[in-house]
């Protein structure tokens, strides 16, 4: 039996019972009590630290119930053997916690994020107001469960600003709302069929592409061609289902031509097959004409249109939405009609009256202003300092460009370079699926979130580390 030295502070406010557990606890897990001995007896423990029976009793059932001892009839209460491997100790918490420190306080003074927005810009003011709306005491229906397509309401407005500004047909009921494009995904994934033979361009956005392999399908990269996704290797590699980003391919940012889009609809007609447009940042076009999108051109129904809010508005605010044909929407009903609802009713109603009330409007036409101001003065910075040592790539839309560099430099020579200069640039190299040749490396440059300042001192000081100019 082992001897239990311990002061227990009777005016903590800590019950003594909690302060006996976390102390036994402890020594068990640090193998000052070691496996097999026994604890002292009840009354014997509660006569040496001055406390009542209950009070050890309380303790000892608490160690009890987490395994940390076992009670032997007749015989008393005794440690048992545990995996000290997978005891967290605090030294371990410890030094999880400043690693994970360490990684997120690495000081940059530029960060090139595509996925960072303008977020000085947001309409604070406005949100709050109809956030606070949303909470009234008439409005409690909203802390239950909704509707498990998404709030009517709001995908009513969904349906009527993407047929005015993306010519989009759709009636509210075809509409999804979700919590993400990598749910949406998941979710389209088993509407349509684990057995089907998916594909998606190549390169292509990396969280997509997982979330297809994810869900178990067979996902066949199709290169691309000056005009977005080739269609004589769609065509050769039998794929049924096929993801492409016409309004700005991710990440080369080409605009899909409208002779291209009819190629693409017309390869949708064969038995089975169907196309998933992401616009995941459609709204944000620079130079010409806005392009309908594939949806609004097709006459079969063999669109499946997914958008997001995370561009335009805020990404924590983790609303998506997909529309889907009309027969996979009766697939959907028929078969997978008990899946909830993954978006708050809060931030479906207060997105809602902010699409009724016009502020989503005209935030986005003052977005579209600031986006082509910092593009501007991203593109110019560059040819300024860079000269002709490096090509713009994708600059017709969206919030980021690529750029390549041409010096001898590998991709993650000019990142880690460029971090000695405190600046972040992101790589292109996880878009493919298929090893990339390193001999002229791209690098992705976003802009969204960054001052024109920012911008500038950015590209100088990536000039320094590239040594460039």
């Amino acid at each position: 039996m082992i001897e239990i030295t311990l002061f227990l502070e009777k005016k903590s406010g800590e019950p003594l019972y909690l302060q006996l557990y976390q102390y036994l606890k402890r020594e068990i897990q640090s193998g000052k009590i070691k496996n097999g001995v026994m604890l002292p007896s009840k009354r014997k423990l509660a006569q040496h630290l001055g406390v009542s029976q209950n009070t050890v009793e309380t303790a000892y059932q608490q160690l009890l119930a987490e395994g940390y001892v076992e009670s032997m009839p007749r015989k008393g209460i005794f440690v048992k053997e545990i995996q000290q491997d997978l005891i967290i100790t605090p030294n371990k918490v410890s030094t999880i916690s400043k690693k994970v420190h360490k990684q997120e306080s690495d000081s940059y003074l530029v960060d090139f994020s595509h996925g960072r927005i303008a977020l000085e810009h947001f309409p604070y003011t406005t949100w709050r107001r109809l956030t606070i709306q949303s909470l009234y005491e008439e409005q409690s229906s909203f802390f239950l469960n909704g509707e498990r397509l998404g709030e009517y309401p709001l995908r009513e407005e969904i349906a009527k600003y993407l047929y005015q500004s993306r010519g989009v047909r759709c009636v509210p009921e075809q509409i999804i709302v979700g919590a993400g494009t990598q749910y949406l995904i998941g979710l389209l994934t088993i509407i349509i069929g684990r057995d089907a033979i998916f594909s998606m361009e190549e390169p292509g956005y990396h969280r997509t592409r997982e979330a297809f392999k994810d869900q178990g399908v067979s996902l066949i990269p199709v290169p691309l061609d000056d005009d977005g996704i080739s269609m004589k290797h769609l065509t050769n590699s039998h794929a049924q289902i096929t993801y492409v980003t016409p309004s700005h391919q991710f990440p080369i940012g080409m605009v899909m031509p409208i002779t291209r889009r009819m190629e693409l609809l017309k390869w949708a007609e064969g038995n089975g097959r169907y196309i998933i447009e992401d616009d995941y940042d459609g709204e944000f076009r620079y130079k010409g004409k806005p392009i309908p999108s594939l949806q609004g051109l097709d006459p079969n129904d063999k669109v499946i249109y997914l958008g997001t809010f995370s561009k335009s508005l805020i990404p924590s605010i983790r609303i998506n939405y997909m529309v889907l044909p009309q027969t996979l929407l009766q697939k959907y009903n028929d078969h997978f009609s008990l899946y909830k609802q993954t978006v708050s009713r809060l931030h479906q109603h207060t997105l809602w009256q902010f699409m009724k009330e016009g502020h989503w409007e005209r935030h986005l036409n003052k977005m579209r202003t600031v986006y082509r101001k910092r593009q501007h003065t991203l593109i110019s910075s560059i040819k300024r300092n860079f000269g002709g040592q490096a090509t713009i790539i994708g600059d017709d839309s969206g919030l980021h460009i690529l750029l390549r560099v041409q010096n001898a430099m590998s991709e993650k020579q000019l990142i880690e370079s460029a971090k000695e200069f405190k600046v972040k640039v992101y790589p292109t190299s996880v878009y493919f699926q298929q090893a990339m040749s390193d001999k002229s490396p791209m690098i992705l440059l976003g802009f969204g979130g960054l001052t024109e300042s920012e911008i500038e001192e950015g590209i100088q000081l990536l000039k320094k580390a590239w040594n460039l100019g």
